[in-house]
C-alpha cells in the first residue's frame, strides 16, 4: 500500500455533525484492511480530537495520512488556543461550556484519551491563534 491522505473540514459548534470525520476514517481504514486494534485506537483518538475542535476550536481541518507503517493525524483549529497544555492534559480538567456539558461532552478526557490511544502526540497552541495536534498510531508490519 502506498500512502493515502484524507482531508476533512470540521464545522464549529455543530454538535450534530461532530464525529463524522472520525467515522469516515474508521470506515476507510476497514476498507484498507488495517488491523481492528489499530483502527479502534485511531478512531478513538480522532473522535476525541474532532469533538475538541467543535467544543473549543470553532471547527477546523483534519488531515489523515495512512502509510504501511503508521496512521498520522493532524488537527488544526483557529480557536482560542490552550493557555496551559499541562493542565489541559490532566484527566477531568475541562473548559467546556455548559451547553457542551448538557449534551454529554466536556468530561475532561479528550486530550488524555488522545494521548492514551496513540503512539505519538504533540500539541502546538498559541492563545488567540489556535491549536494544532499531531498524532500517530504505528502499524505492525504485515506478515
Amino acid at each position: 500500500m502506498s500512502a493515502v491522505t484524507y482531508h476533512f473540514t470540521v464545522p464549529g459548534d455543530d454538535y450534530s455533525r461532530a464525529g463524522e470525520a472520525s467515522s469516515q476514517v474508521k470506515n476507510r481504514l476497514k476498507r484498507l484492511g488495517l488491523p481492528a486494534g489499530e483502527i479502534r485506537r485511531v478512531s478513538i483518538a480522532l473522535y476525541e480530537g474532532e469533538i475538541n475542535m467543535v467544543i473549543h476550536g470553532g471547527g477546523g481541518e483534519i488531515t489523515v495520512t495512512v502509510s504501511p507503517e503508521r496512521v498520522e493525524m493532524e488537527l488544526t483549529d483557529h480557536g482560542k488556543g490552550i493557555p496551559d497544555i499541562a493542565l489541559a492534559m490532566q484527566e477531568g480538567y475541562s473548559t467546556a461550556s455548559p451547553m457542551a456539558r448538557s449534551l454529554g461532552f466536556g468530561a475532561g478526557m479528550g486530550l488524555p484519551n488522545m494521548k492514551k490511544y496513540t503512539d505519538e502526540m504533540a500539541i502546538d497552541s498559541t492563545v488567540g491563534v489556535g491549536t494544532t495536534v499531531r498524532m500517530a498510531v504505528h502499524l505492525a508490519p504485515a506478515s
